[in-house]
């Protein structure tokens, strides 16, 4: 690996992120201050933590802010599952964007134990 960025963890978080803010675009005004700012907080979060990560020169820093970046994608799974349920994402782009998630969960959690080992 070069540098974070060949990471495709972090080039599909960050797809993710461009995903999430175009979504709530359209989330009602209300929620600026609320759920977008949340939504958008954590979805920033898990390609950033990887980033730093990357950048640190011990594997155990490595590792913690991966952890803390499958943190961040837990909240996210989280806040989208609200707002699915408050019915400002619909169930097709809710599954989309809940795969995702998934899909990055696993490559985070593929990294740290491979990292470990």
């Amino acid at each position: 690996m070069r540098t974070h960025k060949d990471l495709v963890g972090w080039q599909k978080s960050i797809t993710l992120v461009t995903t999430l803010y175009k979504l709530t675009k359209f989330f009602p005004k209300d929620e600026v201050y609320g759920l977008i700012q949340q939504l958008r907080r954590s979805a920033v979060s898990v390609p950033s933590n990887i980033a730093e990560g990357a950048a640190r020169n011990h594997k155990a820093e490595y590792i913690q802010f991966l952890c803390i970046a499958l943190e961040s994608i837990s909240e996210l799974e989280t806040q989208c599952l609200i707002s699915k349920n408050l019915e400002y994402l619909d169930d097709t782009t809710y599954n989309f964007v809940n795969d995702s998630i998934q899909e990055i969960r696993k490559m985070l959690i593929g990294l740290i134990k491979h990292l470990k080992s």
